[in-house]
């Protein structure tokens, strides 16, 4: 069944209803902070983060881009800060029913870090594991990664801009023939008024490969993303709009997809 641009606006106003039959949260970004604290603080930060896109795209396994995460600092020793992160993202057709949860992927990440002025450096341990929804799947197809991130926050009259990137050596992996994997994120964001705010994001990521396919090249994906915040007294709205270019987008078929998509994002801040 194909989803044209024009049944984008028909799908974003049921994304309440998607709400309400499943668990699904926006990819946590990683952010760094503004300041240090002045002493040692546990559980000094956390951000529970819910969101859904709905896609446009002629492929029927891939209608809506879903997410669920968590990010906890669980302690913040002053001169850097340890980091859990755990996301759950389901992609959902149309191949057999509205809302079909035909993939599941689970992201788990460790870091610790340590801060150089308004630079933060951190290390890494990142675990991916991709799943089929209801469907049979018998071959795992997971990797392990380690590596290292930088963060940087500037800002200027209540304008923000975040820098993101990332370097990771893949350490174990199934099905998956990765090698190294690098990412590239920055985001500005341009206050309207004390609770409103435009915002921009352009997201970059790679792989390289070993030789395990025949023929096959170093991959390459990417997002650009805007779209305008609303502060609420206990967290954060951001309606959005964009495109994605994503490799592997399945989990055993190496296949390229690309696709236009709107959405919303709630969280804790």
């Amino acid at each position: 069944m194909s989803n044209p641009i024009g049944s984008l606006a028909g799908r974003a106003s049921a994304v309440a209803a998607l709400l309400l039959t499943m668990s699904v949260s926006a990819f946590a970004q990683r952010e760094p902070l503004p300041q240090a604290p002045e002493h040692g603080e546990f559980l000094s930060r956390y951000d529970f983060i819910m969101s859904a896109a709905a896609l446009s795209n002629n492929d029927p396994r891939f209608s809506w881009d879903t997410h669920w995460a968590g990010e906890l600092d669980l302690v913040d020793y002053k001169y850097g800060r340890m980091t859990f992160l755990g996301d759950y993202q389901a992609i959902l057709g149309e191949e057999f029913r509205a809302f079909d949860p035909y993939q599941s992927n689970y992201r788990l990440e460790a870091s610790g870090s340590v801060r150089a002025g308004k630079t933060e450096f951190v290390g890494v341990f990142n675990h991916l594991s991709r799943h089929l929804g209801d469907r049979p799947k018998t071959e795992a197809v997971a990797e392990n990664s380690l590596g290292l991130r930088v963060l940087r926050r500037w800002e200027d009259n209540g304008r923000q801009l975040d820098l993101r990137m990332d370097l990771r050596k893949v350490t174990a992996k199934a099905y998956m023939d990765y090698n190294v994997l690098g990412e590239f994120e920055t985001t500005l964001r341009m206050p309207l008024s004390p609770r409103t705010a435009l915002y921009g994001t352009i997201y970059a990521n790679g792989a390289t490969v070993d030789d395990t396919v025949p023929d096959r090249k170093n991959q390459y994906g990417g997002r650009a993303e805007i779209g305008v915040r609303l502060k609420g007294t206990g967290g954060v709205m951001e309606l959005y709009g964009g495109t994605e270019r994503m490799y592997d987008a399945d989990p055993l078929e190496r296949i390229v997809a690309t696709w236009p998509f709107v959405g919303f994002r709630v969280r804790t801040h």
